[in-house]
């Protein structure tokens, strides 16, 4: 496959969902994968080598702008950073598609509606296996079909707090999963959320999407393919090459039409390094950036660890990550403005406590861990065209401007009230920082308008027309609620418009 058709840059949720919707359109298809496939390995399923000695977190730093480095957590494995997803694969709410006031500001709007998207949701639904269940959740907007499986089963304390939640008059409800629980406690008996996925148990990039495409015998995967740079035609209409390195060896494929699908960070970076066209309409520097908003409006999700502790009651359940709540998504449960999404974490023991808090002793962080219930509170991060990654060199550069953090103090607030008031006497938090770009998104985003986004609702890029950026970079708006399933499907809505349109 010298010069395929097409080349798909990255194996994550996009690259690998929009593999499976060419799969059988008689295109040559080659995607480049940076890493490699991921080792199954006694690594995998423990705590103390994931978690305290970073077994899996890649070699490289990035810079904050000011100069600090420090070490991402953003997987390079075949599969992307959904390895180690919490596997939750929940619908923007409806809502969500509008334009919605904020206490830091107002989120914009998609430039299509919920109606017209929903399809590819249900499709995206199925493709994952999702597991889940309707009638729930209050905010759960219309499915036109309903979830394949069954929900994920609550354990027995997951059960006490759902029902401890419901009787403060609160509506928890079932988190949809991609996991096949009986097939991921047969390969060890952990939670999935943030370990890494050998086997079957997690639907992920890899285990869905791409095994489905590479049974299409015109897709071929190439693994260890670092992809540095595009190369444009010389009237910068449209994308000739892209270069990569592989095996310390300089390569170049010339397709007829590119998808970059790298993450929002790398997707980002990978335009900004590369050389503009000499006719350039102006605007920033690199590629798909007449508009100087690629590498803008980074997003990343404000949210915190809360953990909610019963020294008298012992928490033993395996995996926990089966619980979510939305009463405070549309507002803050006083007619106020939204707050966000609760959820439950994976299970967490005293290894993964060690990893944040250092000097505290072992025991008394078992103790800790084992007595509580853990969760996960998540908030909107609002676009700002000044929180953006840029490159130095060789460096990637995060300037990450957080906004909207009194929806998460006002979530953790009234969080701590809920659960002091279910009976657990310590509740704690602790917010996640920089380190953890699991959500990242909105840096190459889409929108009607060229002057002001880089991607048109197809995400085909304005300045290149064979060029399509498709993961988490094109959100618009990162709502509150876990990217993966909208990126998905999207993923399938562009690869249906490729389809139709290039043919």
């Amino acid at each position: 496959m010298t010069n395929p058709d097409i080349v798909i840059i990255g194996s994550g949720i996009g690259g690998a969902t929009i593999a499976s919707g060419l799969a059988g359109s008689g295109a040559s298809i080659l995607m480049l994968e940076r890493g490699e496939l991921l080792p199954a390995t006694p690594h995998a399923r423990d705590t103390r080598s994931i978690f305290r000695h970073g077994h899996y977190r890649p070699k490289e730093m990035w810079r904050e702008a000011g100069g600090a480095a420090f070490n991402p957590g953003n997987y390079y494995y075949v599969g992307g950073n959904s390895k180690f997803y919490g596997a939750v694969l929940i619908r923007y709410r409806k809502e969500d598609f509008s334009a919605m006031e904020h206490f830091g500001g107002v989120s914009p709007a998609w430039p299509f509606s919920y109606d017209e998207f929903e399809p590819w949701y249900s499709k995206a639904e199925q493709l994952f296996r999702v597991r889940g269940t309707l009638g729930e959740d209050p905010t759960e907007p219309f499915h036109s079909i309903p979830y394949a499986f069954k929900p994920v089963p609550d354990e027995a304390p997951i059960a006490r707090a759902r029902a401890e939640l419901k009787s403060l008059g609160l509506h928890p409800a079932s988190l949809p999963l991609g996991v096949d629980i009986e097939t991921w406690l047969k390969e060890g008996r952990t939670g999935w959320d943030a370990f890494p996925n050998t086997g079957q148990g997690k639907m992920d990039a890899q285990t869905a999407p791409l095994a489905a495409a590479l049974e299409d015998s015109n897709i071929r995967l190439e693994t260890g393919a670092y992809v540095e740079y595009l190369e444009t035609a010389p009237d910068g209409k449209t994308i000739s090459a892209v270069h990569y390195q592989q095996n310390g060896e300089a390569r170049k494929v010339t397709p007829k039409l590119v998808i970059l699908s790298a993450g929002a960070v790398n997707s980002a970076v990978i335009l900004l390094r590369s050389p503009s066209p000499n006719n350039s309409k102006g605007g920033g520097m690199g590629l798909a950036n007449s508009s100087d908003q690629v590498g803008r409006n980074f997003m990343n999700h404000n949210s915190s660890a809360m953990l909610a502790i019963d020294p008298r009651r012992r928490n033993d359940a395996v995996y926990q990550k089966t619980l979510m709540l939305n009463d405070y998504y549309l507002s803050d449960g006083k007619g106020g403005k939204p707050l966000g999404n609760v959820q439950l974490l994976g299970k967490i023991d005293g290894n993964m406590l060690r990893a944040n808090v250092k000097l505290a002793p072992k025991f008394a962080l078992d103790f800790m861990a084992g007595h509580a219930v853990d969760w996960y509170l998540m908030c909107e991060d609002l676009p700002d065209p000044e929180s953006r990654i840029m490159v130095d060199g060789k460096d990637i550069v995060m300037q990450w401007r957080r906004s909207n953090m009194q929806s998460l103090d006002g979530l953790t607030k009234v969080m701590r009230e809920n659960f002091r008031a279910c009976g657990y006497p310590i509740v704690l938090s602790r917010p996640f920082d920089k380190r953890t770009p699991s959500h990242q998104c909105g840096t190459v985003k889409m929108g009607d308008n060229p002057a002001t986004s880089p991607l048109d609702p197809f995400c085909r890029s304005f300045d290149h027309r064979n060029l399509f950026v498709v993961d988490g970079s094109f959100l618009p708006n990162s709502a509150a609620v876990n990217p993966a399933l909208s990126i998905a499907a999207q993923a399938l809505r562009v690869a249906e418009h490729i389809r139709t349109s290039e043919q």
